[in-house]
This record gives C-alpha cells, sequence and structure tokens, in this order.
C-alpha cells in the first residue's frame, strides 16, 4: 500500500472472471488479489494483485441478484470501460461503503 493509504475494508470473494480472491478496499483504490487454495492441508495463498483500480476512474456502482448477490462496478481502464461483479457478503454494506470511499477521495 502506498503512504497514506489505509484499508476500509477486505473480504475473500469471487468475480465472475477472475475467479477467486481477495477484494480490497481502501481509501484509494479497490484491487482484487487472485488466491490459490488447497484442500488437502486447507492452505490459502494469495498471488498476484490482477485488478488496482483507482477510485477516481470508478463510474458506476451497483448491487445485483435474487439468489447469489452481487456488488459491482464500472471503471475506466487502460482497456476501456469494463465491469466487474464480486460475490461478497453483505452487498449492501459494500456498495454504501464503496460509494462512501469514492465520495470521500473527491472531496480530498
Amino acid at each position: 500500500m502506498e503512504e497514506g493509504e489505509k484499508r476500509i475494508k477486505q473480504e475473500d470473494c469471487n468475480e465472475d472472471n477472475l475467479g477467486i480472491g481477495f477484494l480490497t478496499l481502501t481509501n484509494k483504490r479497490l484491487a482484487f488479489d487472485k488466491t490459490r487454495a488447497r484442500i488437502m492441508d486447507f492452505s490459502k495463498q494469495i498471488g498476484d494483485t490482477i485488478l488496482d483500480i483507482s477510485l477516481d476512474d470508478i463510474t458506476k456502482t451497483w448491487k445485483e441478484g435474487l439468489l447469489i448477490k452481487k456488488v459491482c462496478f464500472t471503471a475506466n481502464t487502460s482497456e476501456g470501460e469494463q465491469t466487474y461483479k464480486f460475490g461478497v457478503m453483505n452487498t449492501k454494506k459494500w456498495l454504501i461503503t464503496i460509494d462512501e470511499a469514492i465520495n470521500d477521495s473527491k472531496n480530498q
């Protein structure tokens, strides 16, 4: 993490296209770290950060789903506008926290 960056929320989750990993929200960015797990010894290893998006680049946030709920966001990336959908616990709280972090970063 960068100087002055603080972790707000982190959770083990699944993204529709990226797979299993940890979603981390800081006061400056949203990051997704890919993980690898082994059932035999219940170990989990954190791999590379495959998604690192500044809060300024996020253009839209929402939640969706009836049975399998997801928190979603659209962001401007080097490959154009991309949409990500993360299966996390308590999607409503995640959505509120992401929106608050985006507003706080714009007011600084």
